[in-house]
């Protein structure tokens, strides 16, 4: 029997949480490639270094601090075989240039998108970020096994945080965060979606949400809500994720990890499109998963990330969404599960 051939490699993806997640596909079916013993390194920024943290098909992380020319002279001296470029930007290249291997990026098709939010124009593939990805791994064998995305817990974050109060067995997790403003309901709309749902709310976020997680709280006069923005770490945040009955999210990093989990998630995007390729990625559990937008908006989508305020000052993609919308669709979802 031959022995296999052993193949070290390095993946580039410097941020952010869901673009992290996204990759993990990637990650798994490098480690499968038949016939090949695969290393696999990671490059990401020190930040975000949690996301992949205990991921099984990750065998060396590295990490961006400060100085990218001390990261690369590091690298360079991994003497790996193979790049995959998952980032595709001016850092990764020099990265990829100072190393000196060959490499492969992923096309992000940056052209298509300004063609749509410019002018409305799509002419972007019906095809998954996901896929796209794997596109850059081509040329080492790699094939998706369609297994989804993966997260892998800290062993030491078990059951629920401290912080959380009693009341809270059965719970919807919200994640009410988002990197931009245009990206994220107004809390009046949060509070009125919480104040209907069947069963109590923890609200999830970084710490810039808190105060938006404290305005809901006070809002709610009906509903048993606790608001843990900025009390828990990334970890603990996915903890309650993979613990909650159910989850809604903006297009946000916590969406990915729900999804990673395989929950019951019901996504709401703003200024952003599911046309850009980054919805929900379930391939065994699609049924899991519903979109809430608002479709045929003149102005939508008005820029491929996001706002501090809506351009055009009367930010319908959010607040033209219908609680009850949100509300039924989990519903749905949730029925569904228990027959």
């Amino acid at each position: 029997m031959s022995a296999r051939k052993h193949i070290k490699v390095l993946v580039i993806r410097f941020s952010s949480i869901g673009d992290i997640v996204l990759t993990t596909p990637v990650l798994r079916c490098l480690k499968k490639i038949e016939d090949t013993n695969a290393e696999v390194h990671v490059v990401t920024k020190k930040v975000f270094a949690g996301v992949l943290a205990g991921n099984p098909n990750v065998d060396k992380l590295h990490l961006l601090d400060k100085s990218l020319w001390r990261l690369a002279s590091q690298l360079r001296k991994e003497n790996f075989d193979y790049i995959i470029d998952l980032h595709h930007n001016i850092r990764s290249a020099i990265l990829k240039w100072r190393i000196g291997r060959p490499s492969e990026s992923f096309h992000k098709l940056n052209p298509e998108k300004w063609m749509l939010t410019a002018f409305k124009i799509n002419k972007l593939p019906e095809k998954h970020i996901v896929e796209r990805y794997f596109e850059a791994a081509r040329a080492l064998g790699v094939e998706n096994d369609h297994q989804g995305l993966d997260f892998f817990s800290d062993e030491e974050i078990t059951g629920v945080p401290k912080v959380i109060p009693g009341g809270f067995e059965a719970f919807i997790a919200f994640a009410i965060g988002g990197k931009h403003a245009t990206k994220r309901l107004p809390n009046e709309k949060i509070t009125a979606i919480c104040e209907k749902l069947p069963l109590p709310v923890i609200l999830l976020g970084d710490r810039n949400d808190e105060a938006n997680g404290d305005a809901v709280v006070r809002g709610c006069k009906g509903q048993k809500v606790f608001n843990a923005c900025g009390k828990l770490s990334l970890q603990e945040s996915a903890c309650m994720v993979k613990n909650a009955r159910a989850v809604i999210s903006h297009d946000t990093g916590l969406m990915h990890i729900a999804t990673a989990y395989n929950k019951i998630l019901v996504s709401v995007w703003g200024n952003t499109v599911p046309e850009f390729g980054m919805v929900p990625y379930m391939p065994r559990h699609p049924e899991r998963s519903m979109i809430i937008e608002v479709k045929d908006l003149p102005c939508r989508p008005c820029t491929k990330l996001g706002y501090d305020k809506c351009p055009k000052k009367h930010f319908d993609c959010m607040m033209k969404i219908n609680e009850d919308d949100i509300i039924a669709a989990l519903d749905k979802m949730l029925k569904k599960t228990m027959v």
